[in-house]
């Protein structure tokens, strides 16, 4: 069975703020999960993130940041790793727990806002962003790094994926490879070690969208 976990001690929310894109779309995100498998809710695991994990990549407790229903944290945590997932949308963590439960996979989900992750009070060696790096605007970026840099142990690692500018039929909110890398810079606490092209599978793009995948460590 999986290890429940509801709110963090007190409102995770408290004092939170709409963000960018809930801003731009009038809704919050929860409601992207309320009709239906959100557009970047594939049903598994994204194939970047699984290669990651084949070679290795993860190590010691894990965050997921933005896990959504849960597939690459359920598909770490099902390799023998720490993980928790994290999410400001409850119905999609409630999704998260029921997959966690059928599929009989250790793993702790839990609310959080991801510009306040020090409120989890806690810090891992590896930590997750998949698809939502780009959901933040110039504006919330560098709130979103040091929220990022509050729960990664020093020379941990971050792994960003997300959507790229370079190619045709990109995602919503592309970043080009010069904004992502100056987001990490290590006046933030950052060294960005690379930044790679790759793919970001939706149930919109026939071969997935255009992404980065960057390795971070924190310094």
């Amino acid at each position: 069975m999986s290890e429940r976990s509801g709110n963090l001690a007190g409102d995770p929310f408290d004092g939170r703020h709409p963000t960018s894109h809930e801003r731009m779309t009038g809704l919050p995100w929860d409601a992207s999960y309320h009709d239906g498998p959100a557009p970047w809710d594939i049903g598994r695991p994204q194939p970047a993130i699984a290669r990651l994990a084949s070679e290795g990549g993860f190590a010691g407790s894990v965050l997921d940041a933005g896990c959504g229903t849960g597939e690459n944290t359920l598909h770490v945590a099902s390799l023998g790793w720490s993980v928790l997932g994290v999410d400001v949308a409850e119905t999609a963590l409630t999704i998260a727990r029921e997959k966690a439960d059928r599929r009989g996979v250790e793993v702790e989900f839990a609310a959080a806002d991801a510009l306040r992750l020090d409120r989890l009070g806690r810090s891992f060696e590896t930590v997750l962003d998949c698809g939502l790096f780009h959901t933040f605007d110039d504006d919330e970026r560098p709130e979103y790094v040091a929220s990022l840099a509050s729960v990664t142990k020093h020379d941990g690692t971050l792994y960003v994926l997300c959507f790229s500018d370079d190619g045709p039929d990109t995602g919503p909110h592309p970043v080009s490879r010069e904004k992502l890398k100056a987001a990490f810079d290590p006046g933030s606490g950052w060294n960005v070690a690379a930044i790679e092209p790759d793919r970001i599978q939706t149930r919109f793009h026939d071969d997935g969208a255009p992404a980065w995948f960057a390795t971070i460590k924190r310094i």
